[in-house]
């Protein structure tokens, strides 16, 4: 099982979108949110995935085909 961190970033249209939840349901990955800022013109979330590297590159390919960027997250995410 791989484990990746990433950071999403949507504009106002996509926020109400589950975009998570429904990463979860369409693709065997383990999503854990880690930090999070979502306001009313913008959001974005750190997550961390756990699944199958395959999965996990499938599955942001689909959230990227949604509108929402993509990119590694590192550094400052609370530990638990």
């Amino acid at each position: 099982m791989a484990s990746r961190r990433v950071k999403f970033t949507y504009t106002a249209a996509l926020i109400p979108d589950p975009v998570i939840y429904e990463l979860g349901k369409r693709f065997p990955i383990v999503t854990n949110i880690r930090r999070a800022d979502v306001r009313e013109t913008f959001g974005w979330v750190i997550l961390e995935m756990i699944g199958d590297d395959a999965d996990i590159d499938r599955g942001l390919e689909w959230v990227r085909g949604k509108g929402i960027r993509v990119d590694p997250a590192g550094g400052d995410v609370v530990e638990g």
